[in-house]
């Protein structure tokens, strides 16, 4: 697997699916598919033509598609709403229809930051709010598995990585909010009890976390871009440690591309923990382990600096 976006061979024939593929880490995985050679079809609810809740109109499928496409893939961008079965069995008889197999499928499905009640408690959150977060976070991903994976299972081999925020070490912290934990810790399991069930047809199944991303709306949040990402850390130390995209898409890219990925089947995992298995980096060549870095420093006390986990 290249480092860098330099077009290679190593996914081709491969078909994957990026649902929720509008931005962040979806957009990137689909892209670094791409560039390893991948049809990638991208999903979500942003197009040229609408927006969806999340209100950013400035990414759509279609962009992603195309980026895809000019990283050396193949990008079909899809307009799906994945709580809507129907719209999801379409998009899988289309995927079936065109080329007969699934080896990839990565859900990548949430859309709720806009609804989190940072510091609120359970009960002083609004009901409604908090149960969109479950339809988004967790019921999505639900609906897109069990409707794709009667086709990822045809052939051996296919892999499913349920995308998440916060590995398994980390998450047996509170996650600021009741409903936020639960949408980001259900994925784990979600991983857990899908790599049983793909055990007996020679799937695998992982969960997988970026560490601080610097998505699109991050960046706009804190007032920067990625050229310039680090002038945001004298406000935000902790931005130190962020990541680009790009690192996690290509943790899945390395999966995607192991022989012998099986071995993760079940498991938590995370763009820094890959990197150091896979030998990828991030853009700027280094190898930040985000996680890692919160247990000991953030949380652990540990003296240490951001630059000790690159």
């Amino acid at each position: 697997m290249t480092n860098d976006s330099t077009h290679s061979s190593a996914l081709a024939g491969t078909i994957a699916l990026v649902a929720g593929a509008t931005r962040g880490a979806g957009r990137a995985i689909a892209v670094q598919l791409g560039a390893a050679g991948a049809t990638v079809y991208v999903t979500g609810r942003t197009t040229r033509d609408g927006v969806s809740e999340v209100g950013r109109p400035t990414e759509t499928i279609e962009e992603t598609a195309e980026l895809v496409t000019a990283a050396g893939g193949e990008g079909i961008a899809v307009p799906v709403d994945h709580l809507v079965p129907d719209r999801v069995r379409a998009l899988v008889a289309r995927i079936d229809e065109e080329h007969g197999r699934l080896d990839v499928l990565v859900n990548s499905l949430w859309g709720g930051d806009h609804l989190i009640p940072w510091g609120k408690k359970m009960w002083e959150t609004d009901l409604d709010q908090g149960l969109r977060m479950l339809e988004l976070g967790v019921r999505s991903h639900v609906i897109t598995s069990s409707c794709a994976l009667p086709l990822l299972i045809r052939n051996p081999g296919g892999l499913v990585v349920e995308m998440t925020d916060g590995t398994a070490e980390y998450n047996t912290r509170f996650r600021e909010n009741f409903y936020f934990d639960l949408a980001k810790t259900a994925p784990l399991r979600m991983a857990f009890s899908l790599g049983e069930d793909l055990k007996e047809v020679g799937g695998t199944a992982v969960a997988l976390s970026p560490g601080y991303l610097r998505s699109e709306a991050m960046l706009d949040i804190y007032g920067v871009t990625e050229e310039n990402w680090r002038d945001a850390v004298a406000e935000h130390p902790h931005f130190a440690i962020a990541e680009s995209p790009a690192y996690v898409g290509r943790a899945v890219a390395a999966l995607a591309a192991d022989p012998g990925r099986h071995r993760w089947n079940g498991r938590s995992l995370s763009s820094g923990q890959l990197a150091q298995e896979y030998g990828f980096t991030d853009t700027d060549g280094s190898r930040p382990d985000g996680w890692a870095y919160f247990i000991d420093v953030v949380h652990g006390g540990k003296d240490a600096t951001a630059d000790d986990y690159r």
